[in-house]
């Protein structure tokens, strides 16, 4: 596996090794033994699959608050998807910057997103499905957005058409307005 660091802390670009012959391919998507080597020791307890049938979905972008906090192994399976995280995190001195990758099923990119941002994505292609694994359970009461489209982060999205949002997305605040209990160091 290759782990590439990204301009924001603990941020990570995850390349699977993979290993293709007449038949098809085979790649191992994590191995906790590689991670551990990179100084990442996570333990992962949920996963998670998304459709979106329709290009210009956006989900996003969520995090939950502490103590039920997630960090995100995420990845395209079919189709493509810019993925996006967002440090919220009080105090650090990337708190409101964005970083942006694409994640595809034919380049097997995966990101590691880590406590303390907020994570979403916009599908790029028709019948898209992302996987994500999580190391905290998905907890309703703690479970938080921003507006993918908050003026003071200014995501600059791939697709230049007014996405396809949830009820709940186009009801979430501003990052300055957004419940946060994420303090940079802790």
């Amino acid at each position: 596996m290759k782990f590439t660091k990204t301009n924001l802390d603990d941020l990570v670009i995850v390349e699977p090794k993979v290993f293709g012959d007449h038949r098809g391919w085979f790649m191992e998507t994590y191995n906790k033994e590689n991670f551990s080597d990179e100084g990442i020791n996570i333990k992962f307890v949920q996963d998670n699959q998304s459709f979106s049938a329709t290009k210009g979905t956006l989900r996003g972008l969520h995090y939950q608050l502490n103590p039920k906090a997630q960090t995100k192994l995420v990845r395209c399976t079919k189709g493509a998807i810019y993925d996006v995280a967002v440090d919220i995190r009080k105090g650090s001195l990337t708190f409101g910057k964005w970083f942006g990758v694409e994640l595809t099923a034919e380049n097997k990119k995966q990101l590691l997103i880590p406590k303390g941002y907020a994570h979403g994505f916009m599908t790029l292609t028709e019948d898209v499905e992302v996987q994500y694994k999580v190391d905290e359970l998905y907890a309703p009461e703690c479970d938080r957005g921003i507006t993918w489209d908050d003026p003071e982060i200014g995501i600059d999205w791939p697709i230049d058409i007014k996405p396809i949002l949830s009820e709940k997305d186009k009801k979430a605040p501003l990052l300055n307005n957004a419940e946060n209990n994420f303090v940079y160091g802790e």
